[in-house]
């Protein structure tokens, strides 16, 4: 198998020392079927800084070249991906553990979402315990007897016609979750280049137009629109421009915006340049 390169801030590493205080959750795979499963299962958790993969009984054996075509830059994950005979073996070392499936089962057993189990795993996680997320098998998913060797089940909010969710999806959902439970505030990917994404309208350089600024704009197209003959009507123009100070505030506008509506306004005032054009 080819030498795989290292995860670096192009290809998901995490930077955040936070991020390994606790632990993060183990993934298991029961007895997966193919290989380019377990590949696009271990990308979705590189995706979300997982590193932690056990595979219970490969059908197809492994090392898996396959498996390791799939998953992208997520070679770490496949290489140090630890095989077990049993589930038993799998979670020997885990102290909580939620089982993946799609429907209730006939057994008294926490059922959580994947929101609120990723929340109840950091709680446990930040008391320092061992924590895994168990994932069944393409067709048949985890059995009764698998899951009754976990604290709790997590069902997705599916819709309930196609209410099965294929192995790297049920991965992604699971790690977006933890994810949001690390650093929620952080979105995309960080390099030295640029920061995260943060949620809302980034401005750069530019800030929010303040007041000054936009009565003097107000008062400039107000000018300019009775001069062009817009507002007509003495009685009604008050409303008008209520009307049309209300629609550029909630657009937001920034210095930036302003300067450039100004020069808009202007230039139209002032017509087309003598360079033959009418």
């Amino acid at each position: 198998m080819t030498q795989p390169p290292t995860l670096d801030n192009q290809t998901g590493h995490d930077n955040n020392p936070f991020l390994h205080l606790i632990h993060s959750p183990a993934i298991i795979l029961v007895e997966p079927q193919l290989g380019e499963n377990i590949g696009t299962a271990a990308r979705a958790m590189a995706n979300f800084g997982l590193r932690d993969l056990r595979i219970v009984n490969p059908r197809d054996g492994w090392p898996s070249e396959k498996a390791f075509k799939a998953s992208a830059n997520a070679y770490p994950v496949i290489e140090n991906a630890r095989i077990f005979t049993s589930i038993e073996e799998a979670i020997a070392d885990l102290q909580f553990i939620c089982a993946t499936t799609a429907r209730p089962r006939d057994m008294v057993k926490q059922i959580l979402s994947p929101e609120t189990a990723t929340e109840t795993m950091f709680h446990k996680a930040s008391e320092n315990q061992t924590i895994g997320i168990l994932f069944g098998r393409e067709k048949s998913g985890l059995t009764n007897d698998d899951i009754s060797l976990a604290d709790a089940i997590v069902i997705a909010p599916v819709d309930p016609t196609c209410a099965s969710l294929n192995l790297a999806q049920m991965v992604l959902l699971m790690g977006y979750e933890w994810r949001k439970q690390l650093d929620p505030a952080t979105l995309g990917r960080k390099t030295q280049f640029d920061g995260p994404a943060k949620e809302g309208t980034e401005l750069k350089t530019n800030r929010p137009a303040n007041k000054k600024e936009l009565v003097n704009l107000f008062q400039h197209l107000k000018k300019e629109l009775e001069y062009a003959g817009f507002l007509r009507s003495v009685e009604k123009t008050p409303q008008m421009m209520r009307n049309v100070r209300n629609m550029i505030i909630r657009m937001q506008p920034t210095d930036q915006d302003v300067r450039t509506l100004r020069g808009m306004i202007a230039s139209l005032v002032k017509g087309p340049h003598d360079s033959g054009q009418k």
